[in-house]
């Protein structure tokens, strides 16, 4: 089975950075899209930012030009740097992996990032 496990969630305060970690083990078909959704109190979960196993990359309009989306394909291991950060950044931040035409989909445990103000 593939298991998704996170770093480097945190308390942070405005104007900070941290950077998220996840690294995927198990059968992982190389071509790949991994990516970072976050779910606030309240609110549904939203898609951060994705990156394929080729390097393309998409950003949710709110991070562009604050956050950085990059992966190890040796590792199989997708980061997030977040720069900038808002206090409107505060979420659960999950890690995810899919591939394939039937969209195989696999999730890490989550990660609180609090962002005061």
């Amino acid at each position: 089975q593939v298991q998704l496990v996170e770093s480097g969630g945190g308390l942070v305060q405005a104007g900070g950075s941290l950077r998220l970690s996840c690294a995927a083990s198990g059968s992982i078909f190389r071509i790949n899209v991994m990516g970072w959704y976050r779910q606030a109190p309240g609110k549904q979960r939203e898609s951060v930012a994705t990156i394929t196993s080729g390097g393309i990359t998409n950003y949710a309009d709110s991070v562009k030009g604050r956050f950085t989306i990059s992966r190890d394909n040796a590792k199989n291991t997708v980061y997030l740097e977040m720069n900038s950060l808002k206090p409107d950044d505060t979420a659960v931040y999950y890690c995810n992996l899919k591939w394939g035409t039937a969209l195989r989909d696999y999730w890490g445990q989550g990660m609180q990032v609090t962002v005061s103000s």
